[in-house]
Parts: structure tokens; sequence; C-alpha cells
């Protein structure tokens, strides 16, 4: 018998509440015999009384039972876990199994205190239960939500099954699809349950990946990609047809890659999908990026700025002419900021134009161009476009080339102000690459305000995090002194008190010890001194020290002052900031 089951035998819930203050003896006494009446368990006759609410009693039985309380409102459950308990048992005993290591099954439950339920489980699975507790609305909506999907993938699969051997869908399977609906051919449920599923769970991109002998799904959560689902292989032709028509693009067409765009409704919310093909050796490999305009944070507050660097950045944004450029790699965020900072700037006296390639978000009062290069409107014809348009602030999606990097120079010595990105490691770097491309330098000092570079890192999950003390090595590796930290604004760190946090995994992490991400920001405004260093055909180095000196923090520093604080780990600052200064 388990600590918690023992525990369990000493207490009752009316006892707990009662010394915690939130009911006395006499409505216990009443509760209890509309119990009686009802068949109702306790917890949920005294709600309907009024007296206490859900996360009342979750907490109190979290606290006297020394267990978990899990939110499972923000936790992706899986559904082939769930089935390990049958769903009539799962409904009748309130509760959910939401994770698996080992001959461990971690249970969510509405009553841990219900021993009957725990010893049903352990005897049924032959596994250890292990129980957190839950709210009955959220164990209620996880039921619904699991064990709906595990029945409606079981069902798609048998039906899949039936697909012909080339798994050619046919011409009324394949019709076009407006809302996301259940009654329509297994292909076109298929890719429903692929698109809500992975809206429903805040994922970044599914990818859909033919091999010799299976297709696999998988979808990228937090950076990061993992396996949704593997649907049967000889399905994968039908699957590539129904997303080809979905995003407007040609079926017969196999040989040559495609880029298209799904406008679809999910959970009563419009979400735009682009969709690129790629011809690959087993079929077409597709990847579908997830544009969700109610996910999209545009306040530049809330991105991740340290005080000193935000400030910096800011200023930079404010000015009335000039290029701000933003820099990293593919997914590291930078159309978030470029977006945040339009939206801070975009007022009813200022005429904002963007070109893009493509637009990825509606922003209200903001004139949109999508790029159509195949047609001849590139960057750089939309920019000319643009100067006979009488803006005020002008954003170029990227500057791929020179022209476009001329044109957008000359526009912002011309009164505008610039806002673009460009493909380089760090801020330093930025301004050799534009050299390179055929800048003369003095246009550049003349036209560049300020460099951003930017990386996304993971954040420690909140339900798992502990604290590790930094060992005398580590603290050598990363450099941490008493200069660095005072550069940091953390003066009430030192040597003695210093913590660094991890996860420890867990449900609410689906055990990565990770939840969500942050950015972390290089910010070089441009002075006078910085100005001679590159009209005196300095190197990136020499940019480098000058523009430390002047008081940017680098990428490796931003993200050292994250996990000091909590925010994330030492293993992130490593992974994303690997080789930079």
């Amino acid at each position: 018998m388990t600590d918690i089951q023992q525990a369990a035998k000493k207490m009752r819930l009316g006892d707990a509440l009662i010394a915690e203050g939130l009911i006395n003896e006499e409505q216990l006494q009443q509760a209890l015999a509309l119990q009686k009446k009802s068949g109702k368990r306790l917890g949920a006759v005294l709600v309907e009384m009024h007296l206490v609410t859900e996360h009342d009693i979750v907490q109190i039985l979290s606290k006297q039972l020394k267990i978990p309380f899990i939110d499972l409102s923000n936790y992706l459950i899986d559904p082939i876990i769930a089935k390990l308990v049958p769903e009539h048992l799962a409904k009748r005993h309130m509760l959910i199994p939401i994770n698996k290591v080992g001959n461990k099954l971690t249970v969510a439950m509405v009553d841990p205190l219900n021993i009957i339920a725990i010893d049903d489980i352990q005897l049924l699975t032959g596994l250890m239960v292990k129980p957190v507790v839950a709210t009955q609305t959220d164990i209620n909506k996880a039921l619904q939500d699991a064990y709906g999907a595990v029945a409606q993938r079981d069902k798609l699969m048998d039906e899949l099954d039936d697909i012909g051997k080339e798994g050619e869908a046919s011409a009324d399977d394949l019709d076009q699809l407006g809302e996301l609906g259940e009654n329509d051919a297994p292909i076109i449920r298929l890719c429903n349950l692929v698109i809500s599923q992975a809206v429903q769970n805040g994922v970044s991109d599914i990818h859909i990946e033919p091999f010799e002998k299976e297709l696999r799904i998988r979808y990228r959560q937090d950076g990061m990609l993992f396996t949704a689902m593997t649907p049967p292989k000889k399905a994968t032709a039908a699957i590539t047809s129904r997303v080809k028509i979905m995003s407007s693009l040609n079926i017969a067409e196999k040989r040559l890659p495609q880029d298209g765009r799904i406008k679809i409704k999910v959970a009563n919310r419009m979400i735009d999908l682009r969709v690129s093909v790629l011809p690959v050796i087993w079929g077409e490999k597709i990847v579908m990026r997830i544009l969700d305009q109610s996910a999209l944070k545009v306040n530049l507050e809330d991105l991740g700025f340290e005080p000193e660097t935000l400030r910096r950045f800011k200023l930079g944004i404010a000015s009335p002419y000039g290029i701000i450029l933003v820099t990293g790699p593919t997914g590291s965020g930078k159309t978030t900021t470029l977006y945040s900072a339009l939206t801070s700037l975009n007022r009813i006296e200022v005429n904002c134009m963007t070109a893009e390639d493509p637009v990825e978000y509606m922003l209200q009062g903001v004139n949109q161009v999508q790029c159509r290069p195949d047609i001849g409107l590139t960057f750089a014809m939309a920019l000319r476009s643009f100067l006979r348009q009488d803006p005020n602030i002008i954003m170029v999606g990227e500057i791929r080339d020179f022209e476009t990097a001329e044109i957008a120079i000359k526009a912002s010595m011309t009164g505008h102000l610039v806002l673009s990105t460009l493909h380089t490691n760090d801020a330093p770097g930025t301004v050799g690459r534009i050299v390179n491309m055929g800048i003369e330098p003095f246009m550049v000092t003349t036209s560049v305000l300020l460099v951003q570079a930017q990386r996304l890192v993971r954040k420690i999950c909140k339900d798992c995090k502990f604290e590790i003390k930094p060992r005398a090595e580590q603290i050598a590796q990363f450099g941490i002194t008493p200069e660095l930290l005072r550069r940091l604004e953390l003066p009430h760190i030192n040597e003695k008190n210093m913590l660094f946090y991890k996860g420890k995994g867990c449900e609410s992490c689906n055990n990565s010890g990770n939840k969500g991400r942050i950015g972390i920001y290089e910010v070089m405004a441009m002075s006078e001194r910085l100005r001679e260093i590159v009209l005196n055909g300095g190197s990136t180095d020499d940019i480098r020290r000058q523009a430390v000196e002047e008081g940017m923090l680098s990428l490796r520093e931003s993200a050292l002052r994250k996990a000091l604080l909590g925010v994330t780990s030492l293993e992130e600052v490593m992974r994303v900031t690997m080789g930079e200064h």
C-alpha cells in the first residue's frame, strides 16, 4: 500500500475542509445528508451548495495528501495513454491516465482518496498508480477530448485500411473542405483531425513524411518535433492529394515543389496554414506552418527583452527615419518582433506599409503587400512602388539581395523608417553582410540605426521546476563574474546565493522539463564610434568589442540572465547560444 493510500484511509475530505476553516460541522452534515439522497460525490455536493469551489477542494487535497495539483486545461493528453483505462471506468471514478513512465502510471483524479478506484486501475493495468489531483471540470473535458480522440482515431485507422492498394482517394473524397466536420470520407476526417489537434495543442508546424514502409506525422511544439501519429502507409497518396486540394495546388504535379495556403475554421477561430510540398524518394513531404492570429503576441514587453535592451530597441524604432534590422535564423521569432514594433508605431497619423513573402498575419490599419516573385512582384519592386505611396514606415520581409538593400537604404535616407530582417548569426556580423552584398560602407553608416539579433529558448516548466547550486567550473565556463552580474542588472546575485533551475519533467510538460518559449536579444545601436570602425574597414570582432563596451548584451548574456532568473536552464543556454560570444 502506498503512502497516499495509507493517508487516504486516515483522512476524509469533509474533515480536511473543516480543518482548513472552509466549512463547519453543521454544513458538512447538511452536505452528507444531500449526498446520501443524490448519490453524488461529497465534493460535488459542497460545490453545488456554494460552500466551496472546485479549486478549493483540489488545493486542500493536494496540500493534505502532499500530491501535485495539475491544471489539465494546459496539458496535452496522449489518447494512447488514456486508453490504458477503459472509458466507462474512467468516467465512473472521474479520473484519466495522463502519463506512463516505466511501471508507473500517473492518473489525474477528482478524488485521490478513492482507494477502490486506485486498486481497480492497478489490478487492470498491472502498473503502480501515481495519483495527481485535478478539478472535475478539467477531467470532464479531458475525458471528452482524449476518449473522443481515441475512438475517432481508431475508427479512422480501420477505415483507412480499406483504402485501395495505391491509396488514391476518389473525387468524392476530395471535395473542397469548408469547416472541419466529422461526417466526411475517412481521408478528409484524418486531415481534419491532424490539423485540429495541432491547433488546439499550440503546435507551430505539421510534418507529413512518407518513408519506405511507413507514413509519419510529426508536430513541432516549442521548437522540438515529436511523432503524433503513423497512419497506414497505403494512405500516403490520398492524404497528399487531400492536402493539395485544400491548398489549391496541382494534384497531378508530383515532381516539382509546390507552395500553397489553407484558410480554415478550427474551434470557432480562423486559422491560416502555409503549405509546402516537396518531392522526396518515397512520395511527397508536406510541411504546414500554422499561423494563428489569436496566438500572436504584439506587445514588445511580452517578448522577453531585458530592461536596457528594450529601452534601446524602443529608442531605435522611435526614430523618424533610418533602418532597423532584425536578424536570426528561421523560426527565431523575427516576424513577431517586427509585427510588435509595427503595432507600437501604427497610429492614425502615420502610413505603415509592408512587403512580405508571405503575409503571415493581418495587422489592423497596416497596408500589407503579398510579394509574388513568380510574376515579378519582388521585394525590390514593392519597395519602389511604396515610395510613390507617401509612406512613413516601411517593413520589408527580408533583405535578400543588393537591389533590395540599395532601395531600402535610399528609402531610409529620404526620410522613411525602414524595418527589415536579414539572416546573420549576430548583430555585429550584420554590417559585414550588408557590405558583402555590395553596399558602400558610408551608405551603411548613414542609414543603419540599430541591429538586433535574436533566438528563442525554451522556458522551464513551472510545475516541476527545481533549484540547482552551480559548480565552480560552471561559473567559470560561463564567465559569470561580479562585473557580468552588474552588466546583467542583477546586483543582488553573487557566488554565494547564485542558483540555476531545471525542470524534472512532469505531466504538465510531457516530461520534457520545458514549456513555452521566450526570446533572447542582442541589440546594437549604431554610435559614432561604431560608424568610424565600419568606415575604416574594421572587422566584426572590432565592432563587437566596441558594442559590448557601449553596453550591448550578447545573446549568450541575455540567455544567462534568464537562466539566473529561473526562466530557462543552463542546458538551453548552451543549446541555443553555442559558439555565440
